[in-house]
């Protein structure tokens, strides 16, 4: 109990971010490796347009408690309920791009926003 009054926000959240993806059967992000197909789950800390290769490109950062990777949607401009703060369940292939971990035009889930 006295651990949870001194840990800081951030860290409580890493920690039920983390026991939410051991719940869900999700693999942790720091668990996965290049070129893995990977089911993983946890809260975008941010959402922008950034093109790739003159191709629109939604990208998000994903975060679980463990480590983050990028999540990227090309030619989309924007998707609905995708946004900071949302939480979501993605698969697909892992792949390494600039040393960080980014999942390409994953399936996805979006969590229920009154569970949040």
């Amino acid at each position: 109990m006295l651990d949870r009054l001194s840990s800081s926000q951030e860290d409580l959240e890493s920690e039920e971010l983390r026991e939410d993806s051991q719940t869900k059967g999700c693999t942790r992000i720091c668990d996965c490796s290049d070129r893995q197909v990977v089911t993983v789950t946890g809260t975008l800390r941010t959402v922008t347009l950034r093109p790739r290769a003159g191709v629109p490109a939604l990208e998000a950062e994903l975060f679980d408690g463990s480590a983050a990777l990028d999540v990227v949607w090309l030619g989309r401009r924007s998707i609905v309920g995708i946004e900071p703060g949302r939480k979501l369940i993605a698969s697909g292939r892992i792949s390494m791009s600039r040393g960080r971990r980014v999942l390409f035009n994953p399936k996805y889930e979006l969590r229920p926003l009154g569970r949040e």
